[in-house]
């Protein structure tokens, strides 16, 4: 069975890559599976110094597999454990970010994007509402931004996203706007790194910690709702569901 998530490695730098371009590297329970592993597998490695998370096809992250979900619970884990690994997560954007993989992004230390990159937080057009995510979206965002793209489910470009604090630096090429930003990880101290994440993820631990279980169940009671069902079916049918007026 082909593997969704590659591994490369490059003085110090392991890069890991969502490869499942077919579904827009949606998070399915078997992608989130993979990436829980490889983060686990550069955690212990010493070699590793820090991750880039990064991936094929024109879409970084459709957001939740709606055919074949993650459960609640293993998202958290994922999202946690991108917050808390002792070295830098940095993801590198060239395509479309939505809903969960906004999630993804709020986890990483650094976020990289390219200027033509959108993103959109979709939850509630589908009857439901970016929950999880909030564990590592809402320290993170500018609280008058959240509040807007929570409720419209608007689109956003690359400089409204690091206007608002879910992306770190922006550019044309987004190799090239990344590469200083990997050349200070390469020259950093494993301990100082470590030492250094610990300080600047404190607060959406906090959350994690103070807020992790009544998102779970907020989420899930949202997923099984009438609504979301028609929510879901709508977009697997591609029409408008039925509160669209």
């Amino acid at each position: 069975m082909t593997s969704l998530v590659t591994t490369a490695h490059e003085r110090g730098i392991t890069t890991l890559t969502l490869d499942s371009p077919a579904s827009r590297n949606a998070l399915s329970a078997r992608l989130v599976g993979e990436l829980a592993q490889a983060l686990e597998s550069c955690g212990k490695d010493p070699a590793v110094r820090a991750v880039v998370l990064t991936h094929t096809g024109p879409t970084f992250c459709a957001g939740a597999d709606l055919k074949a979900p993650p459960s609640p619970y293993t998202f958290v884990a994922l999202l946690r454990a991108l917050v808390e690994l002792p070295k830098p997560v940095v993801a590198r954007v060239a395509g479309h970010v939505r809903a969960g993989g906004l999630g993804i992004l709020g986890a990483c230390d650094v976020v990289a994007a390219g200027t033509d990159v959108d993103f959109a937080l979709t939850e509630v057009r589908i009857g439901v509402a970016p929950s999880v995510i909030s564990l590592s979206l809402l320290p993170r965002l500018d609280p008058r931004a959240a509040s807007r793209y929570y409720l419209t489910g608007e689109r956003f470009d690359a400089a409204e996203a690091a206007r608002i604090g879910l992306v770190t630096v922006v550019g044309d090429d987004v190799d090239e706007a990344l590469a200083p930003v990997l050349d200070g990880l390469r020259r950093a101290s494993p301990q100082g790194l470590a030492e250094a994440k610990r300080l600047v993820t404190a607060r959406v631990l906090e959350t994690f910690e103070r807020d992790a279980e009544d998102l779970v169940q907020r989420s899930a009671s949202l997923f099984a709702s009438a609504e979301a069902r028609e929510g879901m079916t709508a977009f697997l049918e591609r029409r408008d569901p039925a509160w669209v007026v």
